[in-house]
């Protein structure tokens, strides 16, 4: 009997990596002078049938990295060098990597991975060498924010029925609190604050940014989102970015729609968005 539930749960986790949308990565130059937004020059840096998304860009170097499914059904972090144009496996595993995200120290990188038997780990790989080590395994982990070297922001599962919740995290005394309940996947570091933002959901879709102020330890109402849209970034000047699926906007008093954005094709479902440091590149994952 034991064989038998081990072997449907690695069916379904099976079955749930190929059921992934195909998606595709674009690359565009970024410009930001005050509140004017310019993306231009698109580029499609995936450009295959597949699940290729959750872009994350290094913090100095000219790399995207993204996780990928293949056609084993298995995801693995892949690399992109937007200077060379150079697409590089990252991970090559018999587990699934997803979200990876440049760790505080730019020498590893942390992503969520997926086990057989249903369990969602917190992990790091050297960029060097590759080596691994779990840095949370009690907790089905979904999404995560670096906050400092020893802190995190996590959207954790809670099971069957139950809403994910928000969690903070630190690595060294792994004390674990609950800061919300019914949150969305996008949590990013707040632009100049000693703070992050996440996505607040509700069941009419009218979903509202957060702002988790880690001295005061308070929540902040922000904003609301695009009507039932949840992925955002944050700009170096404080502006917001999203997208109603179709076309993006920035948020400054109100949501304005980015006039300045050229691509030489109709983008279908734009839903996460990435950017570099800098500034200078923006990711967009579309559906294909």
């Amino acid at each position: 009997m034991k064989k038998l539930k081990l072997l449907l749960i690695s069916l379904l986790v099976a079955l749930s990596s190929y059921a992934q949308p195909g998606t595709e990565i674009w690359l565009f130059d970024l410009s930001v002078k005050k509140n004017k937004v310019r993306i231009t020059n698109g580029v499609n840096i995936t450009n295959r049938k597949g699940y290729d998304n959750q872009p994350h860009f290094h913090r100095t170097l000219p790399i995207l990295y993204y996780s990928s499914i293949r056609e084993n059904g298995r995801a693995d972090i892949f690399s992109y060098n937007f200077i060379t144009q150079v697409t590089e496996k990252f991970t090559e595993t018999p587990e699934r990597e997803y979200s990876p995200t440049l760790a505080p120290d730019g020498k590893n990188i942390s992503c969520i991975i997926q086990r057989d038997n249903g369990a969602q780990d917190l992990g790091l790989y050297s960029v060097d060498n590759k080596e691994v080590k779990v840095l949370i395994n009690q907790l089905v982990v979904g999404y995560h924010v670096w906050l400092t070297a020893d802190e995190l922001a996590l959207f954790v599962l809670e099971g069957e029925n139950a809403a994910p919740t928000l969690r903070l995290y630190n690595l060294q005394t792994q004390k674990d609190s609950i800061l919300a309940r019914n949150i969305g996947r996008s949590l990013h570091k707040v632009t100049k604050k000693d703070a992050f933002s996440y996505v607040q959901k509700n069941d009419s879709g009218e979903n509202e940014i957060f702002i988790y102020d880690r001295k005061r330890k308070t929540n902040t109402a922000f904003a609301k989102t695009l009507p039932k849209r949840e992925d955002l970034l944050w700009l170096n000047n404080g502006l917001v970015l999203m997208s109603d699926g179709e076309n993006l906007f920035s948020f400054n008093n109100g949501w304005q729609k980015i006039e300045n954005f050229n691509v030489d094709k109709k983008l279908k479902n734009i839903t996460r968005i990435a950017v570099d440091v800098k500034n200078k590149k923006l990711a967009i994952v579309v559906e294909e």
